[in-house]
């Protein structure tokens, strides 16, 4: 997935001097979530911690929402621009998306903290940007099991769309179990899945 094709969050600047400040701000804030977490963070606390005035901040982005889920949305591109073996299965390509949330500290308890607001009355910018991404997410999904469907390495007697939302409940569901308790093994646990999808 390439930042081009990701919602665009936040105000966007006018010029390439906007786009690179907006940019460092949302690389200081990551680096700020990870050491202090997302507790009790005001969008004025935010800016001190970062090093800008609180109206340099709202310059870029109106709300602390809006500011997190271009948080979130920059540290997903980050991981996603590393140098990764490509995955041929849709578990895979769940698994390895779970894996690399782990290794970065904070993104899986920023990711559930923004899923779970956005479902509250208000969250415009999350709502409108996590609607979006799981569409996004099960279309892609849908067509890779859709392809090993008609290869027959996985079950057909169960429609494709209905598997990919399956596999992004299960990936969602067991990163938060990880996180209450991190001894859950992730990657073996996820990639069991493939074991569910084979045919009969």
């Amino acid at each position: 997935m390439s930042t081009d094709d990701r919602a665009a969050v936040g105000r966007p600047g006018a010029y390439a001097k906007g786009v690179a400040r907006r940019r460092e701000i949302l690389d200081r804030a990551i680096e700020v979530f990870q050491e202090r977490g997302l507790q009790g963070t005001s969008l004025r606390r935010i800016a001190e911690a970062i090093g800008v005035s609180h109206a340099a901040l709202l310059h870029y982005f109106e709300s602390r929402e809006q500011l997190l889920v271009a948080v979130y949305e920059h540290a997903e591109a980050q991981r996603d621009a590393r140098d990764r073996p490509p995955s041929a299965t849709a578990v895979g390509v769940m698994t390895r998306a779970a894996v690399d949330n782990a290794e970065v500290p904070g993104l899986v308890e920023l990711y559930s903290t923004l899923v779970a607001g956005a479902l509250e009355a208000g969250s415009e910018h999350g709502k409108a940007f996590f609607t979006a991404r799981f569409e996004r997410v099960r279309a892609q999904l849908t067509q890779r099991l859709r392809d090993e469907q008609s290869a027959g390495t996985v079950r057909d007697d169960v429609p494709a769309e209905q598997l990919a939302a399956l596999l992004v409940a299960a990936s969602d569901g067991l990163q938060i179990q990880w996180l209450l308790e991190p001894s859950i093994e992730l990657e073996r646990t996820l990639a069991s899945l493939s074991v569910l999808l084979r045919p009969a």
